[in-house]
């Protein structure tokens, strides 16, 4: 290939950002037009490879070869909606509001003066997301805000792509939808370079695999289509083996005083003139297990959000929770404190400073954040429950220096330490690799066997609903006007 295709060659044998080091025996070059996985567990260095390659030219330990000057990169990862909004602190109080939300941009706001009608309505459609434009952000499903911050990210025209997990929170028909994208950019000269945590998320176009364990790149593998198949097999050498799971003795909950979990009864959510839910009803018994299902934007976000009492429409709406009618003076703590919940964004409210097990512990209160102190027998808990998920070793690291895939098994052994009766785990394997993914769902399967457990599991990959689920609740996207 002539050298005018190749952007960039990182030749040194030693790369670092923020004090991460990763070591590169093999060098590597990145060149025009072609689409690259970086491929390994959670922890192994992806991310950080990342932002070398976007931001670690100046480092001097760094030798990164390239015209820098006329290279224009950019990488996109799930928590820069807050570099593009500025509301860090008011996301998660806000997002179900309807009337605290002046702060909070609209998505039209945001792209205004980038784009052109014609071009965004074409990048809407690309990935299969409604015109957006009026929504505020905060309003945005997890799966329609990762496609917004792909499509503010395209509209720059960057030489290179880096996106960290690109199909995480996307249903089937994006996620398609997202690989013929790719691949036209491709076709025009753009350079993808996918970071992948999952083996079988490698597409089947990609043009070099460059694989990556225990903070050392690996040697680049350029292949073909016919090579992705047997190539995906040999690439699970690069991931830990199997752990087995052992709960901490004392991880029953308690015992489930009630006989409906919850009941929805003919519920409707609107903000304006956006209609999220609209006549929606379902009942979960004590001791059920559901699956909750639905694509991108149908509002199951929305649903849970009248569950754990953080939407307050849930006011106007018939609910009962824990066989108690919704609004009849009982308190969201009430509510609360028989639930584990865990989220997508939830790890966006763990930010200032908190080590990671004062984050695990904080799960034995009913707040999102670290605001109580921490006795001695609520850390003791918390670290059986790292433990338990392989992560003592990480019990003093500050949270947000983790891996995105090393902060949400830290969330799920948050969720599981408080050994609430009924669990509501939305999209709990997001941006695992596939190990931690079976660990999970191990521990999932161990907890279901508790007496009077109840659950609701949210996922857009059916082959990842746990065994023990018995029900399936669809939740089709409103198209009422």
């Amino acid at each position: 290939m002539p050298d005018n295709d190749v952007l960039l060659n990182a030749v040194s044998e030693t790369l670092q950002y923020t004090g991460v080091k990763l070591r590169n025996p093999h060098t590597f070059s990145i060149e025009k037009g072609k689409i690259y996985a970086v491929v390994g567990e959670n922890g192994s260095g992806k991310t950080t490879l990342g932002k070398i390659i976007e931001k670690g030219w100046n480092i001097s330990t760094n030798k990164i070869l390239g015209d820098k000057k006329s290279l224009h990169i950019r990488s996109i990862e799930f928590t820069d909606i807050h570099s593009l909004t500025g509301c860090a602190d008011s996301y998660y109080q806000q997002r179900f509001e309807s009337t605290a939300n002046d702060s909070i941009p609209t998505v039209g706001q945001l792209i205004d003066g980038k784009i052109d009608d014609r071009q965004w309505l074409s990048l809407c459609k690309s990935l299969s997301i409604d015109d957006v434009r009026h929504k505020r952000v905060n309003f945005l499903s997890s799966g329609e805000l990762r496609k917004f911050l792909i499509i503010n990210m395209l509209i720059d025209n960057p030489d290179i792509i880096i996106i960290d997990n690109p199909y995480i929170g996307l249903d089937s028909r994006s996620r398609q939808m997202f690989n013929d994208m790719i691949a036209r950019l491709a076709e025009n000269g753009r350079t993808i370079i996918l970071l992948l945590c999952n083996t079988r998320d490698i597409p089947d176009f990609t043009n070099c695999v460059i694989p990556i364990q225990n903070l050392e790149i690996g040697k680049p593998i350029n292949v073909t289509p016919q090579d992705i198949a047997s190539l995906r097999d040999e690439l699970k050498q690069y991931f830990s083996q199997q752990q087995v799971p052992v709960l901490p003795l004392n991880s029953t909950s308690s015992p489930a005083d009630y006989a409906t979990a919850f009941e929805l009864s003919h519920c409707n959510v609107a903000y304006g003139k956006n209609i999220i839910l609209h006549d929606v009803s379902w009942k979960v018994s004590t001791g059920e297990k559901w699956a909750l299902l639905g694509e991108n934007g149908a509002g199951k976000s929305t649903l849970l959000s009248l569950v754990y009492a953080d939407n307050p429409q849930g006011y106007r709406n018939d609910i009962t929770l824990f066989d108690r009618k919704r609004g009849t003076g009982e308190s969201i703590w009430d509510i609360k404190k028989r639930i584990g919940y865990i989220s997508p964004e939830m790890h966006l409210y763990f930010n200032n400073g908190e080590d990671v097990l004062t984050v695990v512990a904080s799960g034995l209160h009913d707040n999102i954040g670290c605001f109580r102190r921490i006795n001695d027998e609520q850390k003791a808990i918390a670290s059986q429950w790292l433990d338990t998920f392989g992560l003592g070793h990480l019990a003093t690291r500050y949270f947000r220096t983790l891996s995105s895939g090393e902060q949400r098994l830290v969330l799920l052994a948050r969720t599981f330490a408080k050994r609430a009766p009924l669990l509501i785990l939305d999209e709990p394997l997001h941006g695992l690799d596939m190990m931690k993914k079976q660990l999970v769902s191990d521990v999932i399967g161990q907890i279901m066997k508790i007496e009077g457990m109840t659950l609701v599991y949210v996922t857009h990959y059916e082959h990842e609903i746990p065994s023990a689920v018995n029900h399936i609740f669809r939740l089709a996207k409103s198209h009422v006007s």
